[in-house]
């Protein structure tokens, strides 16, 4: 059996009956976690074992593990900084905030797989702008530059350890003030601006190999009126074709308030793998995911497969292991300079009209 196009979420600690015979449908390819289904490290990976125990090849498993407000396992595993943290440390030194971030993304990708988790959706390729606060801290920097420098070593990092990288929110998030989970953003600036600025993040990290990438429920009208992740032009057109990307793209969630624009779930489903999505996440809806995995049994897209295939974790080792490499030392350092931080008081503060980063 090969890897679907939906990738599911469960609602609790453990598989039920009928989270097993759900995730056994042939339009299923993966699993995504969330705080619900966290209590420990222990309990973590023996759902992950019973998730891959299911069928063969296992499915994807991954979860939103981007540090700060976003992550989603926290009591037993480290407090990852906020993206925004290397951010303020760029404006100090480039050299401190590119070690911090490789370190923390191969830490973050350590204790992931320590647990049976395939891979996190991260790193954010988004340009803080001071406008969305969808995205404000999950955001690496204020301009494209040290966007691009710092989650390039992020992802070497995380390749390091073994884990690939999904770039998101393609082609960038942080130039509209809606938030894509409330209503659907509007992005009306020029096709110019958003080729030199908020897309070249992604062609940075494509160029050195970037493995998945995820689409934003956003319209840009210079492009398409349709947001991004349904759209053809955006996905095949662009991301593929003029950016030549090889990896993976996941539709962001689909139960999203943004994605409405694109009819019902189903409808949603269609429209997403059409434009060029390999894998759709259905979360937060269980009836709306049956409906649509039937809707998909006959789905069949062999490349999308093996695109899939590519993403399988590299390193289900105990975290022993992770403890005993060099790095664990210089993570551990990170994470402790990043608690004198906050423990002083410091915080991130980006002020759009000066483009620069603050720490105060």
């Amino acid at each position: 059996m090969s890897l679907g196009p939906v990738m599911l979420d469960l609602a609790g600690t453990a598989l039920s009956a009928e989270d097993r015979e759900l995730l056994q449908h042939p339009a299923v390819g993966g699993v995504i976690l969330f705080a619900r289904n966290y209590q420990n490290p222990a309990q973590l990976a023996a759902l992950t074992a019973a998730i891959r125990a299911v069928r063969e090849p296992h499915l994807l498993v991954a979860v939103d593990q981007e540090g700060g407000r976003v992550q989603r396992f926290r009591e037993g595993f480290q407090r990852l900084p906020p993206a925004g943290y290397y951010a303020a440390l760029y404006q100090q030194s480039p050299a401190a905030a590119k070690h911090a971030a490789q370190r923390m993304g191969w830490l973050m990708a350590s204790e992931l797989q320590a647990v049976g988790v395939d891979f996190s959706f991260a790193p954010v390729l988004d340009i803080d702008r001071g406008l969305s606060r969808v995205i404000g801290d999950r955001a690496f920097g204020q301009q494209a530059q040290p966007v691009m420098a710092l989650t390039g070593v992020w992802m070497q990092g995380a390749r390091l350890a073994g884990m690939v990288s999904v770039g998101k929110h393609f082609p960038g998030h942080g130039g509209v003030t809606a938030d894509s989970h409330e209503a659907l953003p509007c992005d009306e600036r020029r096709w110019e601006t958003l080729w030199a600025e908020d897309i070249a993040p992604f062609g940075h990290l494509i160029a050195q190999g970037l493995e998945a990438v995820m689409p934003s429920h956003v319209v840009y009208p210079c492009v398409d009126d349709v947001p991004a992740g349904f759209s053809t032009r955006w996905l095949r057109g662009i991301l593929r074709g003029q950016m030549g990307f090889q990896g993976a793209i996941f539709s962001d969630a689909l139960d999203m308030a943004a994605a409405a624009a694109a009819g019902d779930f189903v409808g949603r489903a269609k429209a997403a793998l059409a434009a060029g999505c390999d894998q759709l996440l259905m979360c937060n809806n269980r009836a709306a995911a049956v409906a649509v995995v039937e809707a998909l049994a006959d789905y069949r897209d062999p490349a999308a497969q093996a695109r899939l295939a590519r993403l399988y974790s590299r390193h289900f080792t105990p975290l022993q292991h992770a403890q005993q490499q060099p790095y664990w030392a210089d993570a551990e350092a990170v994470l402790a300079q990043f608690a004198t931080d906050t423990a002083s008081g410091m915080t991130l503060a980006y002020d759009p009209t000066t483009r620069g980063g603050t720490v105060l």
